[in-house]
C-alpha cells in the first residue's frame, strides 16, 4: 500500500474510519476484571517461564557447541 505521507487527506481519513469501524465491534471489558485474569494466568504459568527458572544447559539450543582453535 501507499505511504502514509503520500496518501490525501480524504484517504486517511478512510483508512482511520475503516479501523474505527473494526474496533467499534470488540467487546469491552474492565481493566480491573482482565488485568486480575492475566495477572492469575502469569502467576500459573511462572513455574513452566524458562525466563524465570532458566533453561538446562543441554536443552539450551544457543549454547556455544565448542570454540575453535587457531593454530
Amino acid at each position: 500500500g501507499k505511504m502514509a505521507q503520500d496518501m490525501t487527506e480524504k484517504e486517511l481519513l478512510k483508512m482511520e474510519l475503516d479501523q474505527l469501524k473494526k474496533e467499534v465491534k470488540n467487546e469491552r471489558q474492565m481493566v480491573s476484571k482482565t488485568g486480575k485474569e492475566l495477572k492469575d494466568y502469569i502467576e500459573s504459568m511462572a513455574g513452566e517461564d524458562p525466563l524465570l527458572k532458566g533453561v538446562p544447559e543441554d536443552k539450551n539450543p544457543f549454547k556455544e557447541k565448542g570454540g575453535c582453535i587457531i593454530s
